[in-house]
């Protein structure tokens, strides 16, 4: 009888989710209802599959009641609106009816063309108009329209009552019950970014739109019982069984295959391409390859995922080869030597001992998939090239579902109650949570959000997961267009993994621009071809490792942080391994569980590890007896408890909390016990080695992900230790990194780069070098419009460089404001004057009182000059303009604006020769990092450069850092104690000033 039911997913509308409508029903004996969900589709699915599964689950509880599990039969279709106002609700009939459905709004979704207000002429889904629509013509055949039982009066001596068999109940649902409708309430006023009390009521749903018994339903329309007889013909036509699949592992809706001809075909080719890959990695011949190899292959061909490798191939060699582009293949998928012979990654899972397990066995359920990078400019081209090979409604972007949960939307509740700015700032002020908690006010405005924090908020676009789809896409879900302009579907990763797609994850990164642009730069700038990817030189190059264990790898990707600087310095990182482990250390989490303290104090006293067992130090030797890697964790149960691989990495995933059945669950641990023992282990052993896999497992990372991170890293570094100065310009052209934009310009000077200004006869958009002399460019001009930056380059690499102010106001067209911007910074101090005296020039071109010239001149008449006094430019005013425009002074150390020429007492070089003692420095400020404590207090870390260009570190404990806290970017006077953890020094703060600084003398003018 329910042919209109919201869930969440009608966005700022609905407030049941799909479990909740589907167990409400249950309680209340309905037999079939109807989802629409407002403009989307979004929960269609998840719906159908929700009403199977609570239909055929039998909680004990319930059969103890005596209540039999049954049914609930589940339609779909979407109720499409315009400009807030229904026009009418779509119902499949079938799953074609579904497709038709989806494929019409999506239709008008992408084209952005407004929905039609009568309904089109679909064969496999009904039309239900609202009562308040007036018709010009009859009704077709699937066209019906829906009576509230509130609108049964307005049906007297209607024209409608001589279509009777039209006629069906609408009765809407959107709450769980008059209370809730409170709830829908301030949904609207956040939705319509108006006050509770402005919410007109038609924005509105009515305050009985909830589920009642059928029944009660049917006794409301007692006086029309063909409208009943009417809605369940209707309901009983439609038929959506198809999607239910009665296994929990979904079958795959992917792309079966890659070739036309079909997967036959796939496995003959992914065959071939893989052994000819082979050669290239392993040479001829190599036995161990070869089965690896073998191995793979079969679980690839069982699984049923050679098309999945061979359209990640195709991606990759389009890449590759006519976009010359440089892509990075990480995460599980490194794991796999297909994937390292077909070039997906550059990872040599032997070499590092990585079990294919980790990516695909035969008992994996959920499907796995591959992380290719790119540089984040290039990565669009890809993303084209993948819509453009498969056909319209079989390819599209995953979408991603934000909630409320972000308490941000606090503001938003107490904007919708009508609160002052004043009070709504201090409410979300973390600092004054206690203080709030006695606030009424305040506490009504956690309530709300208490109820609304989990449910869907508004669909976007995820980062990079891309599906493409064997069937219409449309089967399952409408389609959007956000901003990017890729369709994208109109749910998750987590519905698309639980209805059958895996997604191919097209991404991006600065660090593979920073490479890509450093070798091109060599080439331009040195004539030198590099090979990027010979990476058995780069990991056994002294050079290399001698910088890596420096810890000063600044632009380098994944090892720049402060964090992971320190890192290699206690590690005295000297190798790839040692690389690949701190990459994995690294990760949030792993410290404060005392893993990377218990990997670092190991590291440093191998002999004095005490390993379980013979099993335990055989496989976990290389990381003295630490589970850092998720295949750590694999091994030990295979090896250790006598496992098999595709268990061992079932119980790792359990392990992880992505195992959603706890029963599963517990028979794995208990096969684990059992196996064990049959090894021969002892009770009080298989207990300690599982609780030791049990505290590691949760942590541990993905080996396969850090070894692929390892990788980049030492091409940066490569990159970076032979040509440091072609390395940092292209690291300042994709956006730096970690730190902002001139600690690399600082790096750039350190290498002995002569860095300009910007200078319109030098400068690019970005920054250039040539020789020895780099060029910063406009695109760092504070102010400077977009057509300046790209147009003053391209008219002086069209017409030559400039001769003049006056020339170059002509044939730049540029603006007074724009041109005051360039001379202020210096950049037109090729004409041979000074700043003040260009200032006084711009305004005889382009005064105020002066006629803009709009044209280019067909005769150039010289301006008359005019002899100006000497006027005078400091240093200091110079170096306050380009912290205006620039950010940072390039030729005027941040120290030189200090009042004072202290420097401090002791240099960062020096820190290792007074550990135990109290110092004085002065540091320019870098960055810095919150943490929370164990007891919920906040920390901090700093970074500085004293006066010498060299990094160090201070630790700001919760007991100091109120009183001395941080107060931006400048330099500070700190007094500390000198510290060392593994040869790695920093200062404990005692003390801590922002020191003053000298004043624009602009300023004082």
């Amino acid at each position: 009888m329910f042919l209109n039911v919201h869930s969440s997913y009608s966005l700022k509308y609905g407030t049941i989710d799909i479990k909740g409508i589907v167990r409400q029903a249950r309680a209340l004996g309905i037999h079939q209802m109807v989802l629409t969900d407002i403009n989307n589709s979004t929960g269609a699915i998840e719906f159908i599959r929700e009403c199977y599964q609570q239909g055929i689950a039998k909680e004990p509880d319930e059969v103890q009641k005596g209540n039999i599990p049954y049914l609930i039969k589940p339609i779909a279709g979407i109720e499409f609106r315009k400009d807030k106002e229904l026009i009418y609700v779509g119902i499949a009939k079938n799953k074609e009816g579904m497709r038709e459905l989806n494929e019409f709004l999506s239709h008008h979704n992408i084209h952005d063309i407004p929905l039609p207000n009568d309904a089109p002429a679909l064969e496999n889904a009904f039309f239900i108009y609202p009562f308040a629509k007036t018709f010009s013509r009859d009704l077709n055949k699937n066209e019906f329209v829906g009576i509230k039982s509130a609108q049964l009066n307005h049906l007297y001596k209607h024209p409608l009552l001589q279509q009777t068999e039209k006629l069906v109940i609408l009765h809407p649902v959107t709450v769980s019950d008059r209370i809730e409708h409170r709830l829908h309430e301030y949904l609207r006023a956040i939705e319509l970014n108006t006050l509770l009390t402005m919410v007109p009521d038609d924005a509105k749903c009515a305050k009985d739109e909830y589920l009642i018994s059928e029944e009660e339903l049917k006794t409301k329309f007692d006086r029309f019982p063909f409208m009943v007889e009417n809605t369940q013909k209707l309901m009983d036509a439609c038929d959506l069984s198809i999607y239910f699949e009665p296994s929990s592992q979904p079958t795959s809706k992917n792309r079966f295959a890659y070739c036309k001809e079909g997967e036959a075909l796939d496995k003959v080719l992914l065959r071939r391409i893989a052994f000819k890959g082979l050669e290239y990695r392993y040479g001829k011949n190599n036995s161990v390859a070869i089965e690896r190899l073998e191995k793979e292959l079969r679980i690839i061909e069982f699984k049923k995922y050679c098309g999945y490798f061979l359209i990640t191939f195709d991606i990759v060699r389009y890449a590759m080869g006519k976009c010359k582009f440089y892509h990075v293949g990480r995460g599980s998928g490194a794991n796999s030597i297909v994937a390292y012979c077909l070039r997906i990654t550059d990872v040599d899972p032997i070499d590092l001992d990585l079990y294919f397990e980790r990516f695909l066995h035969e008992k994996r359920t959920s499907p796995p998939d591959f992380d290719i990078d790119f540089a984040w400019d290039e990565r669009e081209t890809i993303q084209k090239y993948i819509f453009k090979k498969y056909p319209t409604w079989h390819v599209a972007f995953l979408g991603t579902m934000s909630t409320f949960k972000d308490r941000a939307i606090i503001r938003e509740i107490g904007k919708v109650l009508g609160l002052p700015k004043g009070e709504i700032d201090s409410f979300t002020d973390p600092t004054k949570e206690q203080e709030n908690k006695k606030n009424a006010t305040y506490r009504k405005l956690v309530a709300v959000h208490q109820h609304m924090k989990s449910m869907p908020n508004q669909r976007s676009i995820h980062a990079g997961g891309i599906l493409i789809s064997e069937e219409p896409i449309t089967y399952y879900t409408a389609l959007d267009l956000p901003p990017k302009g890729f369709v994208t579907v109109q749910w998750d990763m987590y519905e698309a993994e639980a209805i059958g797609y895996e997604k191919f994850d097209i991404l991006s990164q600065r660090g593979i621009g920073h490479i890509r642009e450093a070798v091109q730069l060599i080439k331009k700038n040195r004539g030198r071809d590099i090979d990027i990817h010979d990476f058995k030189t780069f990991k056994t190059d002294p050079k290399l490792n001698g910088i890596l264990k420096e810890g000063e790898p600044i632009g380098c990707f994944y090892i720049e942080s402060p964090a992971m600087r320190q890192l290699l310095k206690k590690l005295k990182c000297e190798d790839y391994l040692t690389l690949v482990a701190a990459s994995s250390i690294i990760r949030p989490g792993v410290a404060s569980s005392g893993m990377m303290k218990s990997y670092i104090e190991r590291y440093h006293a191998p002999d004095k590890v005490v390993y379980l067992c013979k099993e335990m130090e055989e496989r976990l030797k290389d990381t003295y007896g630490v589970m850092v890697y998720q295949e750590d964790v694999i091994k030990v149960c295979h090896y250790f408890a006598g496992l098999d691989l595709a268990d061992a990495d079932v119980l790792r995933k359990a392990m992880s909390g992505k195992y959603r059945s706890k029963l599963a669950f517990e028979e794995l641990v208990s096969k684990f016990f059992i196996s064990a023992r049959k090894q021969g282990h002892s009770e009080e052993l298989i207990t300690e080695v599982w609780r030791q896999i049990s505290s590691f497992a949760g942590y541990s990372f993905s080996k396969a992900h850090s070894a692929s991170f390892a990788v980049e890293s030492y091409q940066s570094l490569y990159l970076k230790t032979y040509y440091p100065k072609e390395f940092m310009v292209a690291v300042l052209n994709n956006y730096g990194g970690f730190y902002t934009r001139w600690v690399y310009v600082h790096e750039l000077q350190k290498t002995g780069a002569k860095v300009h200004l910007p200078c319109v006869n030098h400068s690019d958009d970005v920054v250039n070098i040539k020789g020895n002399d780099a060029y910063l460019g406009f695109v760092g001009v504070q102010g400077l419009e977009n057509k300046f930056i790209q147009g003053i380059p391209n008219e002086r690499n069209l017409n030559g460089p400039f001769k003049d102010l006056e020339q170059f106001v002509k044939r730049t067209q540029i603006t007074l404001e724009q041109a005051i911007l360039l001379i202020r910074l210096g950049a037109l101090r090729f004409t041979g004057k000074d700043k003040k005296t260009l200032l006084w020039d711009i305004y005889t071109y382009l005064g105020h009182n002066q006629k803009r010239v709009n044209s280019a001149e067909l005769f150039n008449i010289d301006h008359k000059e005019y002899k100006l006094p000497d006027l005078e430019n400091s240093a200091i005013e110079d170096a306050y303009t380009e912290l205006e425009l620039l950010d940072f002074p390039l030729n005027f150390n941040m120290f030189d604006f200090l009042k004072t020429g202290y420097r401090g007492d002791v240099m960062a070089a020096e820190l290792n020769n007074h550990v135990g003692k109290t110092v004085k420095m002065v540091g320019n400020y870098v960055c810095e990092k919150t943490v929370h404590t164990i007891k919920n207090t906040k920390m901090w870390f700093g970074t500085f450069l004293d006066a010498k260009g060299d990094f160090f570190d201070t630790t700001h404990f919760p007991n100091t850092t109120p009183m001395y806290p941080f107060k931006g970017k400048g330099c500070y006077l700190i007094l500390g104690k000198v510290v060392e953890d593994f040869g790695f020094p920093s200062i404990e703060v005692l003390k801590f000033a922002k020191l003053d600084i000298q004043m624009n003398p602009v300023a004082i003018d």
